[in-house]
């Protein structure tokens, strides 16, 4: 038992005392778990555009002061009562959403939607009794997403918290606890690409990058055969800075990188990405550009930026049954397959993903025709993974060298530089900071 179980523990925290303002770091006092709470050292975090969002007030309600962070990882301090499937020195991933493992959504194979974590975690306060766990001075701080990874400590729900293999770097895994396996799970358990499919993907960030991974590993079997196998990845808003290492590693014939900043484009071209495209150069929507490039669209589209342009643009630049039957002469006619390459073989086309989360009053609208036309609209949330349920395999895929964390690192700073890590996203300059808490 740790010599702090039960007490209130005096750390550091970088505090967001108002909207937009440089985080402060200050002495917080963190109270000990209650019923169901865990209390967690963090020895990782990292910035995550959505603490951007929120830390500008675009998002919600502003709620400060506040202590911001969901991407971390960590090590259990103690447990509150009724925790079972933790113990201290156990070492976990939080997560912004959470799995209770006990409503309907919990216990549906089909859903990750649990009923009491996936929203009520982001009041600023604990569901147990609506209070905070940070105080400086009698102050109330308040809690952002059920997880506020920017303290050395602090304090989550039991199903926000995600066990792992202790022999896995937090360093490196700690990036798992919310976009890339976002981005993974909309591939692998949405999207669902065949092989030989294409795929575009809107937002090259690290969404969008963990995205592209998968989708190539699907490819991989029908390269050979069919050299025209095209990815299309897009960057029209948020997660900016990305690239195709999947695709390159693949061996992808095309790689088509859309983004309206071509600064972004050096930076891509080391992940593979061959063509490139700025929607500024066109006077026609992207999905119509798109659509002339590769024949008739793609098979597959996963948006990841939250721009309702960008959903229109994910949704309308896949196949339709008319560009399907059209795509299946143009193939025939330029590799020269087999005959068994029929209309029957590439059911399922027109398939669109959303993961980006759009502006509260935005709207996404559609002509029925493109539903009637057999596409198909998806969305998901967390790429579908169930927080304490899925994540330690996701863990495992990076144990395993399926799954490269690495590429996505591109800064690292010590817990008293954390603006930095700001600046750096506010800049647009590389995809995750890696900020060490010890340091």
């Amino acid at each position: 038992m740790s010599s702090t179980t039960g007490q209130i523990i005096r750390c550091k925290a970088a505090v967001a005392w108002e909207a937009g303002k440089p985080l402060v770091i200050e002495e917080v006092d963190v109270a000990p778990p209650q019923a169901m709470e865990v209390r967690l050292k963090i020895l990782f975090t990292s910035l995550c555009h959505t603490d951007v969002y929120f830390w500008e007030a675009k998002g919600q309600t502003p709620l400060f002061p506040r202590i911001f962070g969901h991407e971390a990882g960590g090590i259990v301090e103690s447990v509150g009562e009724g925790v079972t499937d933790l113990k201290p020195g156990d070492h976990v991933l939080p997560v912004f959403t959470g799995e209770c493992k006990e409503c309907r959504h919990c216990k549906s194979e089909e859903s990750n939607m649990c009923d009491l974590l996936r929203i009520n975690t982001d009041r600023g306060v604990m569901l147990n009794d609506g209070k905070s766990r940070f105080s400086i001075n009698g102050q109330p701080i308040y809690h952002f997403v059920g997880t506020s990874t920017f303290s050395e400590y602090t304090v989550i729900h039991v199903g926000c918290v995600a066990k792992i293999n202790p022999a896995a770097p937090l360093d490196k895994v700690c990036i798992l606890s919310c976009g890339i396996s976002t981005g993974l799970g909309a591939t692998l358990n949405v999207a669902k690409p065949k092989k030989g499919s294409s795929v575009a993907i809107f937002g090259l960030g690290a969404v969008g990058l963990a995205v592209s991974f998968p989708c190539l590993l699907y490819l991989l079997a029908f390269i050979d055969a069919a050299a025209n196998v095209k990815y299309v990845l897009f960057c029209l808003r948020v997660f900016k800075d990305q690239a195709a290492e999947g695709a390159r590693i693949a061996g992808a014939a095309r790689i088509i990188g859309v983004d309206l900043n071509p600064k972004r484009f050096n930076e891509a071209k080391k992940f593979g990405v061959t063509e490139f495209v700025n929607p500024k150069d066109h006077d026609k929507p992207v999905h119509e550009v798109i659509a002339e490039m590769t024949g008739g669209g793609v098979d597959r589209s996963v948006e990841c930026t939250g721009s309702v342009i960008a959903m229109n643009s994910a949704f309308e630049c896949v196949h339709d049954v008319r560009s399907l039957a059209l795509l299946s002469v143009l193939i025939k006619l330029a590799l020269q397959i087999s005959e068994s390459l029929t209309l029957g073989n590439f059911q399922g086309w027109g398939v669109a993903v959303l993961v980006g989360v759009p502006n509260k009053d935005d709207a996404f609208t559609t002509h029925p025709i493109n539903i009637l036309n057999e596409r198909t609209l998806k969305g998901t949330f967390f790429g579908n993974y169930k927080p304490r349920s899925d994540l330690p395999s996701v863990v495992e895929k990076y144990m395993n060298k399926e799954l490269e964390l690495e590429k996505f690192i591109t800064h690292e700073v010590s817990f008293s530089e954390i603006n930095k890590a700001f600046e750096y996203m506010l800049q647009g300059d590389g995809l995750r900071c890696i900020i060490r808490m010890d340091a």
